[in-house]
């Protein structure tokens, strides 16, 4: 018989009020998510924000110390092995046996889903044509490239054709090819009907697949919106202004704050650029006059709209060194 979903019967992804402590440290408290079938949930933050743990609590691998959560309609905590049964999970880390070639690793979690042997062969084959791994479906899963076991890893959590799909990082450590490649089969996923939830640091990859985006912070929701409503929260336009040391980068940010809008930040990726919110229209004679007199040369200014990388810059701290979990 098949089994039925809980009350209030909702088919993608909800939680309400849902936390983890240990001990006295609360990895995740207060999470509120309401994520509908065939949309994409990305949750953003820094190491230790607590995206980890809210994925372990909503695929049943962790307990909710409060709150509650339902998954395809089912309970996590009252209906486990239910919401297990309906989700597909690909971790940071690889689950495939290396010594097992690409379809014989489908087929062996085809059998352990309790798949007949036909039926978990016709599976693997129709993944690996699903996700296009035909050229290397005889190869050691050791021998596959990064790209080529992110998309085995995603072919095995497909295996039960599952109504939600939570994911880890999936991109982590691909080339711009195998990354771009992975986005693609997603979308399908997802057009297909698919509920999809994802962990990323890759803020363009948020952009590009989310609908929703929950940003976390120290274990707490900090913003919750799409990407565009985020975006627009902090203002559409930025200064970037670049200089010859991180020096001057950084002296120039106390004179640059009198034309900002929020607080002028480096940018995380090259400490000798200065990223500067500015209202709209603001000139860049009004940037190269606030600079005048103060013996700070800038080599580059260019504007450009906000992105995502501006949000997580504006709204998130920088994570302590004594939180672990992610």
């Amino acid at each position: 018989m098949a089994a039925t979903t809980d009350s209030n019967v909702h088919g993608g992804v909800r939680a309400q009020g849902l936390g983890k402590r240990f001990g006295d440290f609360w990895a995740l408290r207060g999470l509120d998510i309401d994520v509908a079938p065939g949309t994409v949930l990305g949750l953003l933050g820094h190491n230790g924000a607590g995206k980890t743990t809210a994925l372990r609590m909503l695929t049943t691998l962790s307990r909710p110390t409060e709150g509650s959560a339902t998954v395809a309609g089912f309970d996590v905590q009252r209906s486990g092995h239910d919401v297990r049964r309906n989700i597909g999970v690909a971790g940071q880390e690889a689950t495939v046996d290396g010594l097992l070639t690409v379809h014989a690793n489908l087929v062996m979690i085809g059998r352990l889903s309790r798949l007949s042997k036909a039926e978990a062969r016709a599976r693997a084959e129709e993944l690996i044509v699903e996700l296009d791994m035909g050229e290397f479906s005889t190869r050691l899963a050791k021998d596959c490239s990064g790209g080529m076991r992110r998309r085995l890893d995603l072919a095995a959590s497909l295996v039960q054709r599952p109504a939600v799909l939570f994911l880890d990082e999936p991109t982590t450590g691909l080339d711009p090819l195998a990354r771009n490649n992975l986005w693609a089969t997603l979308k399908r996923l997802v057009a297909g009907g698919m509920t999809l939830v994802l962990t990323t640091q890759y803020l363009e990859e948020a952009d590009r697949l989310a609908d929703e985006i929950v940003l976390l912070d120290h274990g707490r929701v900090v913003a919750h919106g799409s990407p565009a409503e985020l975006k627009a929260r902090i203002g559409g336009q930025r200064f970037v202004v670049s200089f010859d040391t991180s020096e001057d980068a950084d002296a120039a940010r106390i004179p640059l704050a009198g034309i900002a809008t929020t607080e002028v930040v480096i940018d995380p990726d090259d400490a000798t650029r200065v990223i500067v919110p500015v209202a709209p229209h603001t000139s860049v004679v009004a940037v190269i006059a606030t600079l005048d007199g103060t013996g700070l040369e800038p080599l580059d200014l260019q504007r450009r709209d906000s992105t995502l990388d501006d949000v997580f810059l504006t709204l998130t701290e920088t994570p302590t060194a004594e939180v672990a979990s992610s």
